[in-house]
């Protein structure tokens, strides 16, 4: 049976349509819960409940004690189930994909880390730290590991300026075909720079270790994408 239309379905269109035509832009303040029960002749808790799916579609966002604005929408929308370089993934969406590395330091693998790589603390690597752009804007922060063997010895780290997947791809023919990640929301002031004005420090890890065709494990990362600047959906069957 298709389920009728309720009057929360009703108040979440109207507002979805308010906001594609503009009438409430990207930034502005909503009406109060009163004045868009008024608008839309329902009560209270069905504006609150309305605003809550919109909320949850990330069309709005509350700031307490000040309101409910219209969200501004995400620079990058990703599917978490392929696996691709960031910056292929931005330039999917039309945008402008770029980088600039923090640094670039040979070291000794941490025990976690080692853990991760299947490797020991005596064993070194490359780890990388850089922003990730769309369209010169920020939208993630990413520290990377790639193993000495992986990553030559005795090579320059400097080599390694733009996509760490073109590099493994491109300059050390080694193709990542598999990942495992984990997806854990944070907030740090410690693992950004650069921060653009207003963010709350807020971000998704995206933590997760890279193999190859034989099963190698050929890098770790840590990536902290923006909240609201670049989204990931996930396609799901029954």
């Amino acid at each position: 049976m298709v389920r009728k239309a309720s009057r929360v379905d009703a108040v979440v269109a109207g507002i979805r349509d308010r906001i594609g035509d503009g009438t409430y832009a990207v930034g502005d303040r909503l009406p109060t819960e009163s004045e868009l029960g008024e608008t839309f002749e329902v009560s209270r808790p069905t504006v609150r409940a309305a605003l809550s799916e919109l909320k949850t579609a990330g069309l709005v966002h509350t700031r307490h004690g000040v309101g409910t604005f219209v969200s501004e929408p995400p620079v990058v929308t990703a599917g978490l189930e392929r696996l691709e370089s960031i910056t292929d993934s931005i330039r999917r969406t039309g945008r402008e994909p770029g980088m600039r590395y923090r640094s670039r330091t040979i070291r000794p693998l941490l025990p976690e880390e080692a853990a991760k790589l299947g490797l020991t603390t005596n064993d070194l690597a490359l780890e990388t730290r850089r922003v990730i752009l769309a369209d010169d804007e920020i939208v993630a922060y990413s520290y990377d590991l790639l193993p000495i063997g992986v990553f030559p010895e005795g090579e320059s780290p400097d080599v390694l300026d733009g996509s760490v997947f073109a590099y493994l791809r491109d300059v050390r023919g080694i193709v990542p075909t598999r990942a495992v990640a984990e997806i854990h929301p944070v907030v740090s002031e410690h693992v950004t720079w650069d921060t653009p004005p207003g963010r709350n420090g807020l971000a998704l890890l995206l933590d997760q270790v890279h193999y190859d065709r034989d099963e190698q494990a050929v890098a770790y990362s840590r990536t902290y994408f923006i909240d609201g600047r670049y989204t990931f959906s996930i396609i799901r069957h029954a």
